[in-house]
């Protein structure tokens, strides 16, 4: 049974620190009896957007702040497996909020029962997916858990309202109205959406200063080619030019050449879980990269069948992460099958980056399924062209039969 107001003591915040989660703890106090407020923030890799935050969730009435280091668990246990699986939602989008979801919720939810809560708060809006991914994460650790989203049932209507509201509380915000881009950034990526991109028809203005933050769109990048070698085992990227590096390494390593080569900008009106479409603009650099590579490297490793099947299965993957289904029977079967897929995966990839473009520049695998001798245009002793023929004929069988039988349907 749901609990009253006053019922609910003590709140764990999900708190980033921005606008929203900024308003969010002063407005639990007013709202739940002078609650106490524990903020938890996931350090997925948003670098200097953790600087100063715990002095700020004290002086706007948290109570302590957790600041939670996940970049590794993120990045490899969240990140590859959806790497490996090939997923892409709406061909487009690489996942980078759907996936750093349910790694952050679950250590919410770790210390709010460790804190004896009563209810985890959220920040996420009504109209987004991201509500969905912390919900889902909740109940899946702690289904009894009271859940509160005050964008579903405060006086605050817009972004305009909430900065209003923190004027009025004197809570200091690194945005202005000016330059109120609705951002979220980790190790993977960073996301920009409204203001001037709520019109799918405005141009993004990559060239703005400020606009892009990890990385320079491809007309300002270097006139030469810059070429990487990328090794992979069993699907999972290990080493970069030779030098072995773990996750979040590997990422950040990436984001820096590939954000140097205007590698990585995606501009796109995706269909959110809640059915509206919303247009945002993605810098993933390090991920595209990455993608790119592994896709390359399977063309060679994966048989026909299982190549064509694996990329169905991407789409349902990429479904369940962008949904917020990662904890879910149905998520761990797929990491099943796609780790079976893996197994061959090994070898190196060569990529040359320019000007927003990855150019293949090479592909090795012990795994390799290519046989020269087979593909060759040729002389060969171990394909006799003389085979396709009763191939065909059996192929095309039923082609055949509906042509000649279709002759007479008519007379």
């Amino acid at each position: 049974m749901a609990k009253t107001k006053k019922e609910i003591k003590k709140v764990v915040l999900a708190y980033s620190g921005g606008l929203d989660t900024s308003i969010i703890i002063p407005w639990l106090k007013e709202n739940y009896n002078n609650c106490e407020v524990v903020a938890v923030s996931g350090d997925v890799g948003q670098g200097t957007e953790l600087d100063g935050l715990e002095e700020k969730a004290i002086a706007t009435g948290a109570s302590k702040l957790y600041i939670e280091d996940l970049t590794k668990e993120f990045i490899e246990d969240y990140v590859y497996p959806t790497l490996k699986a090939g997923a892409v939602y709406e061909e487009d989008y690489l996942l980078g909020t759907s996936f750093a979801r349910p790694s952050i919720a679950k250590r919410i939810v770790e210390i709010a029962i460790a804190e004896g809560a009563d209810a985890i708060c959220h920040g996420c809006t009504g109209k987004g997916n991201d509500q969905v991914r912390f919900e889902l994460a909740i109940k899946a650790f702690a289904p009894d858990m009271e859940i509160i989203a005050p964008w579903r049932t405060w006086e605050l209507k817009s972004r305009e309202e909430e900065i209003e509201y923190a004027e009025a509380h004197n809570i200091p915000l690194k945005i202005n109205r000016e330059t109120n881009y609705s951002k979220d950034k980790n190790l993977w990526h960073l996301s920009h959406e409204g203001l001037d991109l709520e019109d799918p028809a405005n141009e993004p203005m990559y060239n703005k200063e400020g606009f892009l933050e990890m990385g320079v769109s491809p007309e300002m990048a270097p006139d030469e080619p810059t070429y990487i070698t990328l090794s992979f085992e069993k699907g999972i990227p290990t080493k970069l030019d030779g030098v072995e590096l773990d996750g979040p390494a590997m990422v950040a390593a990436l984001n820096k050449v590939g954000g140097e080569n205007g590698i990585g900008l995606a501009d796109l009106v995706e269909n959110r879980l809640v059915g509206m479409k919303s247009r945002g603009v993605y810098e993933t650099p390090g991920g595209t990269i990455l993608y790119h590579a592994h896709k390359v490297l399977e063309t060679l490793c994966l048989d026909r069948d299982t190549q064509h099947y694996k990329e169905l299965v991407a789409k349902k993957y990429a479904e369940l992460v962008y949904y917020g289904q990662w904890f879910t029977p149905l998520r761990e079967a797929l990491d099943a099958f796609v780790d079976k897929t893996q197994e061959t995966v090994t070898g190196e990839v060569k990529l040359k980056l320019y000007k927003g473009n990855i150019i293949n520049a090479g592909t090795t695998s012990p795994y390799s399924l290519y046989d020269p001798e087979v593909a060759t245009f040729d002389e060969d002793d171990v394909y006799d062209q003389n085979d396709s023929a009763g191939f065909i004929n059996l192929f095309g069988l039923p082609i055949k039969v509906r042509a000649k039988l279709s002759q007479n349907w008519d007379k």
